[in-house]
């Protein structure tokens, strides 16, 4: 696969937290074609956050920012929890005309959770979804 599959993530509280640690591992360990290109979290002194911003990766305090990436993340992952959020979301990008991006919700990382080498199932068991 020549491209990468360029991710947002949305929260990172405890469970958005442990998924992007996962995920970095799990990129970094396999050499798998994706990047994180941007998250958003409420408290941009946390150390996740500011790991990623040390990294090159675009932070944001609203979630909704990221939308101001534009097509060049093809994958949200929305950790938030809030359905306001991710109906904003979803209107955001249709008043752009990114037809591109798409929104995964918790249900779709919960998914990818099961293929993380970890024996904790806090996502896995978590409840969420539209």
């Amino acid at each position: 696969m020549g491209n990468k599959i360029k991710i947002a993530i949305l929260g990172l509280g405890n469970i958005g937290q442990e998924f992007a640690e996962h995920l970095l591992a799990r990129i970094q360990e396999g050499g798998m074609p994706i990047e994180i290109v941007g998250v958003a979290h409420r408290h941009l002194d946390s150390p996740v956050v500011l790991g990623f911003q040390q990294s090159g990766v675009k932070v944001f305090a609203d979630a909704l920012d990221i939308i101001s990436l534009g097509e060049s993340v093809d994958i949200i992952f929305d950790l938030t929890g809030n359905a306001k959020t991710r109906q904003a979301l979803r209107e955001c990008l249709q008043q752009t005309g990114n037809r591109h991006t798409v929104i995964a919700p918790e249900t779709f990382a919960r998914l990818l959770w099961c293929f993380f080498d970890t024996e904790d199932t806090a996502l896995a068991a978590a409840s969420g979804g539209y």
